[in-house]
């Protein structure tokens, strides 16, 4: 019986890749360096799967940034503006794409499906000349190769790459991207060669699209890219790999119907009907590659019931036709549970990271061949039976409390229009008023402290002193750059969710479960492992102190619940909309004394919402039904005066307006300037918006600085859909990614922009 993983994390067990990337972009270490950390990292990882006896291997899974912008180097299709001008794509032309440069922005980047992870979207046109620009798939299966390892090398399918495009900039929105497939297949068909001379046996395309909904026309893009691609795949074995969701009967009917497709990769974790289908009708011959080890999550495969699933299965398609997979890519969950020294031993036995499930796949497929591991099944049983019975799961109060929430919306009782009036007269702030998002540089030094209070080696007493220190050097230089609304740089949190779940009851913590969310940077999500309560109060220490160093409105510094749970390693032995109202009642509590302690701007961020949004549109409403009933109850209690902050990054926001609307916040800060401010068509189209908002006016994830007169334009365009007396002036996002150097002289020239606007208006009337 064979096993197969869809990919694997890049960044390595910790975050060997993250550092030199880093390094490499500033300047203190060569491409060649960068090319001997990734070259090392893919070769542990091959040999890790093979010692492990995975059968079908990945390569190409490995990124220096992202595999969709890795796909767009191999088709050439870079916008002119980075000046690429033909022949092999290197580092400085693909990293300004991921990141811009100081001339000229980055492409967008958006959320991959429901995940965490963000890709950079390909800008597409009638007017791009594709060519074979990046010839790393077949690079890599050779390394791969020279390494004694036969791999899968994978490529992201050509149909779902462009329903992953947009239209470039000046085309027209209604292009139909499909209508490119005839000119990328061609540069597909050179790759394939090129890897059936290299000795490819198996070729792998991710096809993830064809979970969501799709129309007849774009489920046919499917059936005709890969009847056109059918004679260049003879004679190779070839996996067509989805994930993340059911597949529909159309899309299933189109995916087993292709044409010179060997065998189907499905979810059978998230896709739990999927198994329906296969069951209605599967085709003869050809092999399924079962995913039903979870590629998106930490805990413990529950083996024996997978193995039940993956008998019936085997009853359908025949013995020799079953691949045991995991349900997607690697890359979503933490690298090794190895690296994990302080987790409690009970804790640890319920988990699994990628390590762990390459493991489980091979024991899994292993068992199906009549080689089961006893011993490995046993322990694993008794692990689930540990977290089914540990007492440290369930908090019978915190149960009671969620579920004495049903039956109320939970709204404020003062409508916005009138809230806003009122915060109006006790703030005081001018019009187009500009705020910061909420952090500022994490400098060196700055971790170091947190690093140092953590492992014991200083004092309470002396971490307290420089937190402080760092807040009051935040405090004046925002006051120095006449920012309206101050925030206090958050110096005393590593992370945004990891920092709240350290107070929470019912999580857990890694060393080393560092997950990687768009480039370098990586993010150590938190474990959800039983009931959700707030032992005490998380910030109202820090927010208070920093609201003592100022006369300016100091922001309370909040992550929302729908955020806390989509930034985190979610339990999964209950619905996740009710781990979701536990948190809600924790921030609540928090809202609250906030505003006891005098904080009049309280900012809950709900930076993640939209990511959470199921990829079928039958399963939308009650989604944003519960996640923005959930943001609500954090704040229902406070006063009008109290005026309340959300945030919202990084992703499509046009298509839930109405839900963003419906969460009834009296100030909205959300991206726009790197999707090239797409969220201002929805205003365009006349969605009216009465509560305060503040689309972004700069890119925070490029180190890029806009000019005083570029800022200008944004709020002038934002101006032309907005009322004047609703907009606010920040950044897209926070900025601790940043460097002072970058930071100092960007908010200069926002603020700079906002009062030059306040001077056109103010003589304007």
């Amino acid at each position: 019986m064979a096993s197969h993983i869809v990919g694997y994390p890049r960044m390595g067990p910790k975050r060997e890749l993250k550092f030199a990337l880093e390094s490499f972009w500033d300047k203190k270490s060569s491409a060649e360096d960068l090319q001997k950390v990734a070259a090392d990292l893919r070769s542990a990882i091959w040999k890790q799967m093979a010692d492990a006896g995975i059968k079908y291997i990945p390569s190409n899974t490995f990124s220096y940034y992202d595999q969709v912008l890795d796909a767009t180097s191999m088709l050439g299709a870079v916008p002119p503006r980075y000046g690429w001008n033909g022949g092999e794509i290197r580092f400085d032309t693909y990293f300004s794409m991921a990141r811009g440069n100081a001339s000229v922005p980055a492409m967008e980047m958006t959320k991959w499906f429901d995940t965490n992870y963000h890709f950079i979207v390909p800008e597409l046109g009638p007017d791009v000349n594709f060519s074979y620009a990046s010839h790393k798939a077949v690079d890599e299966y050779k390394e791969a190769k020279s390494h004694g390892v036969d791999t899968v090398p994978v490529l992201v399918g050509p149909v779902s790459y462009l329903l992953l495009s947009k239209p470039a900039k000046g085309v027209e929105k209604t292009f139909s991207l499909l209508s490119l497939l005839p000119k990328i297949l061609p540069i597909y068909k050179e790759v394939i060669s090129e890897l059936k001379a290299a000795g490819a046996s198996w070729i792998q395309f991710d096809e993830p699209t064809l979970v969501l909904d799709l129309d007849s026309h774009q489920l046919q893009a499917f059936t005709a890219a890969y009847a056109d691609l059918e004679s260049a795949l003879s004679g190779l074995n070839v996996l067509i790999e989805t994930y993340f969701a059911d597949l529909t009967t159309e899309a299933y009917k189109t995916l087993v119907g292709l044409k010179g497709v060997t065998a189907y990769g499905l979810d059978l974790v998230r896709g739990t009907q999927t198994i329906d289908l296969v069951k209605a009708g599967f085709p003869e011959g050809k092999y399924l590659f079962a995913g039903v080890v979870d590629g998106r999550n930490i805990w413990a495969n529950d083996l024996a019931s997978s193995l039940s699933t993956l008998q019936q299965l085997e009853d359908i398609v025949g013995k020799d036709k079953l691949v045991v997979s995991t349900s997607c890519s690697l890359l979503h969950t933490a690298v090794d549970l190895v690296n994990e020294t302080k987790l409690d031993d009970e804790i640890k036995s319920w988990l699994a990271f990628a390590a762990q499930k390459v493991v489980e796949v091979n024991a899994l497929a292993k068992a199906l061949a009549g080689q089961k591991d006893e011993a490995f099944f046993a322990a694993n049983a008794a692990a689930q039976a540990s977290r089914k019975s540990s007492p440290r799961v369930t908090n019978e109060a915190v149960q009671k409390a969620a579920a004495a929430l049903k039956g109320s919306d939970h709204r404020r009782a003062t409508n916005v229009s009138a809230r806003l009036d009122a915060q109006q007269k006790k703030l005081n702030l001018p019009v187009l008023p500009t705020t910061t998002i909420g952090s500022f540089p994490q400098t060196l030094e700055l971790r170091r402290v947190r690093r140092e209070f953590k492992a014991n080696k200083i004092s309470e007493d002396n971490y307290i002193k420089a937190i402080k220190e760092e807040i009051k050097k935040v405090v004046d230089l925002q006051e120095e750059l006449d920012i309206d609304v101050l925030v206090h740089g958050e110096p005393e949190r590593n992370d945004m969710v990891e920092y709240f779940g350290e107070q929470l009851s019912g999580f857990a913590f890694t060393v080393n479960g560092w997950v990687q969310s768009y480039g370098s940077r990586c993010v150590k999500p938190p474990i959800i492992y039983g009931d959700v309560s707030r032992p005490k109060p998380m910030t109202v220490f820090w927010s208070s102190t920093a609201q003592s160093m100022t006369q300016r409105p100091m922001k309370g510094m909040l992550t929302g619940p729908v955020t806390i749970l989509n930034w985190s390693f979610v339990r999964n032995d209950q619905p996740r909309f009710e781990t979701c109202y536990q948190i809600a009642l924790a921030i609540k509590d928090e809202v609250e004394d906030l505003e006891k302690a005098g904080i009049n701007v309280i900012q809950i961020d709900e930076a993640a919402l939209r990511e959470g949004l199921p990829l079928r549109n039958s399963e939308h409403a009650f989604y944003l039904k519960w996640a923005v009933h959930s943001f609500r109850i954090t704040n229902c209690g406070v006063q009008d005066t109290t005026q309340i902050h959300t945030h919202m990054c990084y992703s499509n926001f046009n298509d839930i307006i109405h839900s963003i609307i419906d969460m009834d916040a009296d100030v909205i800060t959300i991206e726009n300037s790197r999707s090239d401010e797409k969220l201002l068509s929805v205003f365009r189209e006349g969605v009216k918006y009465g509560a305060g908002i503040g689309p972004g006016v700069y890119d925070i994830h490029s180190p890029r600085i806009p000019s005083t007169e570029e800022i200008a334009d944004r709020i002038n365009k934002m101006l032309a859909v907005l009322e004047t007396n609703i907009l606010w002036v920040n950044p897209d996002c926070g900025l601790k990614t940043r460097k002072y150097a970058e930071v100092k002289p960007a908010l200069n020239n926002m603020v700079a922009a906002a009062k030059l606007l306040r001077t056109q208006l103010a003589s304007a009337k």
